[in-house]
């Protein structure tokens, strides 16, 4: 391990613990390297070096403590059974131990998925996302990787990862304040994914390196002899602008290097008593804009109402030397530690003694992971206001509201609630009737306008541009469509009654398909349309029934016993039963997706309409119905010597929500011979867990052993196999 690394943990982690407590973190250290819980990965990450990194980060650039440093240290040694969570529990407490299990959860999932775009893996952050420090320990963790990405000869890993971190983790690091580190996390991104335009900014950027800090220095000169004068603490300093933020103006402004002056930005970082802030921030603005020419389209008031996720700053553009442009940051150090490390550090200078709470900024972030489908949606909605400049606008009692730039009337009524959203018909701005679509500035004041008979509208869509005003809009229009499928599946219905016509779901769904529609609800829902007429799908039944009852005499005269005779085993006890193994050729066989058979089960075969034949466990429930309505294609079955082929199943675990029990699931599966876990889907609820896993098994017996051993886990309270 590198000395300097330890050194480094040790002096930022050392005081916030007691002597014993240090000691006993130190040992549980020690013992998980000795065990080897801090391996190097498939990809060349050295583990014990990513927990450390990942604790020194989450201690300096985030605001967390104990809790969230012990997760970052240890997770990797619960994960893999090393210590039990009870002697965890034990040593630090019921709060961190909770938050590692968090953590094993999310990490376990992960490695399985590894895809953000995965539902499931989105969904275990949706229900970890009530405790923020999930969320922030994640994004740090994803910042190191990152970091550590620079040395991997593994090109693919490092451009999925950093997709990851640029569809999901810069945002969500954007959202909770983070900005040092999503600042970072930017130009890594451009420097893996865009390497030539990193290494050529940089270049230009050292080549312009000396005469850019003369010139921050003959700036920064007078300004700090005026703020002394004026008998104000405080420390300024310029910084060069993000090479990710410099290529983000190059694409927008369509120029070169060379055409950009702004490519810094000055900060005052003032030393003030909490109760004269907003007084000294600007008496600066007013020194500095005496010396200065300011742009007044440039000012950035976030003084007087700060960011949703707890940002204050002022910010000014000026007219410097040389006819310069210069971004002037101003904010006092409360700000600026906030403006660093985010929502953890505006908890702690607000004296909230619980690093967990929710508030309305992981709120937004639950809500897009909940109702995103597709990566390309969660991005969009990610970055929606993400970059945007904020407008403040409010209720008529005098409620502030905070929206992105461009906002309109529908985006300020689903803010105020979901319901006044979906019937806005307008509202009163400046006391003037306005549009839906209208757009909105900077201290109105807005009086929702609604009627309980509008309802939401497809082009809805192109006037709202907040994420939440979007999702509900989608949200409502799908609510209207499911309302009126049922309507429609309610008249078809009705009609097929009245001709005395028995349709089941299945006859139900080969008449939508041989209508052109991919899924009920479209198919109802263009019925009530008027797209198609009741007539035209009666016609189209009577066609389609019509062939079938053709194909059902069909196979009634398919002469099984002939087809089985060239293929069956010599060992077959009857000429009428399909004896099932890989050597039987010429005939169409598949095990029945509803059910899924394997070796050992009882079996009973249908002959489908084709003439190709389905395997189904004798005890499923469609072959049982099957056997009633169609008896003469119904084919008796057995299994001939063990083929060797593996089977898919599906088992549901119900058990006790305890950290470690899925790692303990998982290493009895990878244990068991010729199985193999294929996936898994868990979902918790009142203390317990509820897992759906895909296996892959040889035959019956080797069921029966697994199922027989996940019973005995401790904490396993039932295991069944689905149909």
């Amino acid at each position: 391990m590198d000395i300097a690394l330890y050194r480094e943990l040790v002096t930022a982690a050392k005081p916030l613990f007691e002597a014993n407590e240090w000691s006993r973190l130190k040992g549980l250290l020690r013992e998980g390297i000795a065990k080897g819980a801090y391996g190097t990965d498939q990809h060349g990450v050295p583990g014990l070096e990513r927990s450390i990194r990942t604790g020194i980060v989450i201690l300096e650039k985030t605001g967390l403590k104990k809790a969230s440093l012990l997760t970052a240290l240890f997770d990797p040694m619960i994960q893999q059974g090393l210590v039990a969570r009870e002697q965890f529990q034990k040593e630090f407490g019921d709060d961190a131990a909770r938050l590692i299990e968090d953590m094993c959860r999310v990490k376990e999932l992960y490695s399985k998925h590894d895809s953000i775009a995965d539902e499931n893996f989105r969904k275990l952050l949706v229900s970890f996302a009530q405790d923020v420090r999930v969320i922030i320990c994640l994004i740090a963790d994803r910042y190191v990787l990152m970091q550590m990405l620079a040395s991997t000869t593994d090109t693919d890993y490092r451009l999925h990862v950093t997709e990851e971190c640029r569809l999901l983790y810069i945002p969500m690091a954007h959202r909770l304040g983070l900005y040092a580190i999503k600042s970072e996390m930017e130009d890594m991104v451009v420097k893996y994914e865009h390497r030539d335009v990193y290494d050529d900014i940089a270049r230009q950027l050292n080549e312009t390196k000396r005469a850019r800090e003369a010139y921050i220095k003959s700036f920064i000169g007078p300004v700090k002899q005026r703020l002394e004068e004026a008998g104000l603490k405080f420390t300024i300093k310029g910084r060069t602008k993000s090479i990710s933020s410099i290529w983000n103006k190059l694409k927008a402004q369509n120029t070169t290097l060379d055409h950009i002056y702004d490519l810094f930005a000055i900060r005052i970082i003032l030393d003030s008593p909490a109760d004269k802030e907003k007084a000294q921030c600007w008496q600066v603005y007013s020194i500095v804009t005496d010396m200065y020419q300011p742009n007044p389209k440039r000012l950035r008031d976030w003084l007087s109402v700060p960011k949703s996720n707890g940002y204050e700053s002022l910010h000014i553009t000026v007219n410097g030397p040389e006819n310069r442009w210069v971004e002037i940051q101003i904010r006092t150090r409360r700000m600026d530690d906030i403006a660093e490390r985010g929502l953890a550090a505006h908890w702690s200078y607000k004296g909230i003694k619980s690093e967990g709470a929710a508030d309305s900024v992981m709120a937004s972030i639950r809500e897009i992971l909940e109702h995103d489908t597709s990566p390309d949606e969660l991005r969009q909605n990610f970055a929606l206001d993400m970059y945007q400049e904020e407008i403040f606008v409010f209720t008529p009692n005098g409620e502030v509201r905070q929206l992105p730039k461009g906002a309109t009337v529908l985006d300020f009524a689903f803010s105020i609630h979901s319901r006044i959203g979906l019937t806005c018909v307008g509202a009163r701005v400046g006391g003037r009737n306005v549009r839906i679509s209208h757009k909105l500035q900077s201290g109105d004041t807005v009086e929702v306008l609604t009627s309980a008979t509008q309802v939401p509208k497809q082009d809805w869509l192109n006037i709202a541009v907040t994420s939440r005003a979007r999702m509900r809009i989608r949200q409502g229009i799908n609510e209207i469509r499911n309302r009126e499928a049922q309507a429609g599946r309610e008249l078809l219905q009705r009609r097929f009654k009245n001709r005395k016509i028995d349709i089941d779901e299945s006859d139900m769904s080969r008449l939508i398909v041989r209508m052109g529609y991919k899924g009920q609800t479209p198919f109802f829902h263009a019925l009530m349309e008027e797209e198609i007429t009741v007539d035209d799908v009666l016609k189209v039944y009577e066609e389609m029934h019509a062939q079938t009852e053709a194909e059902v005499h069909s196979a009634q005269d398919f002469d099984i016993e002939k087809t089985f005779a060239d293929t069956e085993r010599k060992n077959a006890q009857d000429n009428d039963v399909l004896v099932i193994d890989d050597g039987l050729t010429g005939l169409d066989f598949k095990m029945a997706g509803c059910c899924h058979p394997i070796y050992g089960d009882d079996v009973t075969g249908f002959v489908s309409i084709n003439g190709g034949i389905r395997i189904h466990r004798s005890s499923c429930p469609n072959i049982i119905r099957m056997k009633e309505r169609y008896p003469y294609r119904i084919v008796r079955a057995r299994w001939s010597g063990k083929s060797g082929s593996q089977y898919s199943i599906t088992l549901n675990v119900v058990g006790q929500d305890d950290i470690g029990i899925i790692s303990n699931i998982s290493s009895i599966i990878n244990k068991e011979p010729d199985t193999l876990l294929r996936s898994i889907n868990i979902d918790s609820n009142g203390g317990l867990f509820q897992g759906r896993l895909t296996v892959l098994v040889s035959d019956l017996s080797s069921l029966d052993r697994l199922t027989k051993k996940l019973r005995q886990i401790k904490g396993v309270r039932e295991v069944e196999r689905t149909h």
